[in-house]
């Protein structure tokens, strides 16, 4: 502020030097009003100790640069219009060509030393002390520059449709209330010359008066909102097209081997997009961002889809040898649940013709003692397979008719072991088919509710910030 004092001071003396023409009743005008009478910008422009002197503040906003949610700052450029009355600089326009108006550097007048107190970087003051607009009645405006780094608390719970509230508080930095009064000319703050940010609208700019005993505070409220479109791009719509894979776990056969791969590949996608966002909002423990809390359901979804996975690898798996199949089971996933989910059991014939001639009747002993009729062997059902042999001699047909020759009784033996075996491989076979056919049923129920499950969890979610609106 010297430095500007003594460059004041030089360009009034280098104005009075022979062979400088400039504009003479203003030579005149700053001369008696900064020599002639005494002028000195320190001391308070009041007639009187008890008077309180009457700043016009208001604000004007350029630019939102930036607003950084990490160390919750806001970056702003703007311009602080100021005006007041300083009747040690009033002077009769007549005396001096009509004049109305004089431009002085600020360092050389007396200023209300207004700073923004919530500031981030330590920059109380304006970055560049324009000149100032003195009138001839008194009035003296200011409207300096300054590119301000204020204090923002961020609010995490919408992110990344937030909405933020982030004010600038300025005041008198020297005078108490009972020396100085700011009024503000404007309800908000002017956006006349402001340029639109790429991420961040300003809503709204209301400001207040804070006044009390022991100070006087202007605030300015900036109610601002994020433009999602970025975020949604690059880490909602991947998020969720991953976290959509799980689901698709179920869809996969058992038999391929990768579903428990599938989930373990979608739950490492989904811890790098949490450290993703771990670097973008801030550190706080106060709340969880609404896309946190989508990939912490997510991480907790694909978990519950890899155990419900390892479940039906273990139903399908199973055998008639190591799990005997309990009635329930039966009726629940294999007569109730197909018919609701439209699986059908794979061979299974609609009219049933097919089931009936593979399906053993328990009423049919086909396996009994046969025995014969005029000579032919017949088994339980009358069906003939062999003839006795008439070779013998004096009537042994009647003899022997109820008894088989060892040969026969031999063959029908291994046809018996035979017959047994493919019946418990077939009984076997079936029981295994049954195990797998429940682990696809309970693939497609699963299927079925995950996918209900992720929907309306995601809708929940994203439903109140993208479609409700916002509270004023």
């Amino acid at each position: 502020m010297e430095i500007s004092a003594v460059v004041f001071l030089l360009w009034t003396i280098a104005c009075r030097l022979p062979g400088v023409y400039g504009a003479t009743p203003e030579l005149n005008l700053v001369r008696m009003l900064f020599e002639e009478r005494g002028y000195n910008p320190t001391i308070r422009p009041a007639e009187s100790p008890d008077e309180v002197i009457t700043v016009h503040f208001y604000l004007s906003i350029s630019q939102l640069i930036s607003l950084n949610e990490k160390e919750e700052t806001m970056k702003t450029n703007v311009w602080l219009g100021q005006s007041w009355y300083d009747p040690r600089l009033a002077w009769n326009k007549a005396e001096y060509e009509n004049m109305t108006v004089i431009r002085v550097p600020a360092e050389a007048v007396w200023n209300p030393n207004i700073v923004l107190f919530n500031n981030k970087d330590g920059q109380y003051e304006v970055a560049l002390y324009t000149k100032v607009l003195v009138y001839e009645d008194g009035k003296v405006e200011w409207l300096p520059p300054a590119i301000f780094q204020s204090n923002c608390a961020i609010d995490v719970r919408q992110f990344p449709f937030d909405r933020q509230n982030c004010s600038m508080k300025f005041g008198s930095w020297t005078y108490s209330p009972e020396e100085l009064d700011i009024v503000l000319d404007y309800d908000t703050a002017t956006t006349d010359d402001f340029k639109e940010s790429g991420e961040w609208n300003i809503l709204k700019s209301p400001c207040r008066k804070v006044a009390n005993e022991k100070e006087v505070r202007v605030i300015f409220d900036f109610i601002i909102q994020r433009k999602p479109l970025f975020y949604i791009i690059n880490l909602i719509i991947p998020c969720i097209l991953t976290s959509s894979l799980s689901i698709l776990v179920f869809y996969l056969p058992s038999d391929c081997g990768e579903k428990i791969g599938l989930n373990m590949a979608v739950l490492l996608a989904m811890t790098v997009f949490l450290l993703l966002i771990a670097d973008i909002i801030p550190s706080t423990s106060l709340d969880v961002p609404l896309i946190g809390k989508y990939l912490i359901f997510t991480m907790i979804f694909v978990t519950m889809t890899t155990v419900a996975t390892v479940l039906i690898l273990n139903v399908h798996h199973r055998t008639a040898s190591t799990h005997k199949m309990p009635g329930w089971i039966r009726f629940v996933f294999i007569r109730v649940l197909p018919r609701i989910l439209r699986l059908h059991q794979p061979g299974e014939d609609e009219e049933g013709a097919e089931e009936h001639s593979h399906t053993w009747d328990p009423d049919i002993d086909l396996y009994g003692k046969p025995t014969a009729n005029n000579g032919v062997l017949q088994d339980a059902t009358g069906r003939p397979f062999g003839r006795i042999g008439t070779g013998s001699p004096g009537g042994k047909e009647e003899r022997t008719a109820g008894k088989l020759p060892p040969e026969l009784s031999k063959v029908i033996k291994n046809v018996k072991v035979v017959t047994y075996f493919f019946k418990d491989l077939d009984e076997e076979t079936q029981i295994n088919d049954e195990w797998k056919f429940v682990a696809i049923v309970i693939d497609r129920l699963c299927l079925w509710l995950f996918l209900i499950v992720c929907v309306l969890t995601t809708l929940g979610l994203f439903y109140e910030p993208l479609f409700l609106p916002a509270e004023e």
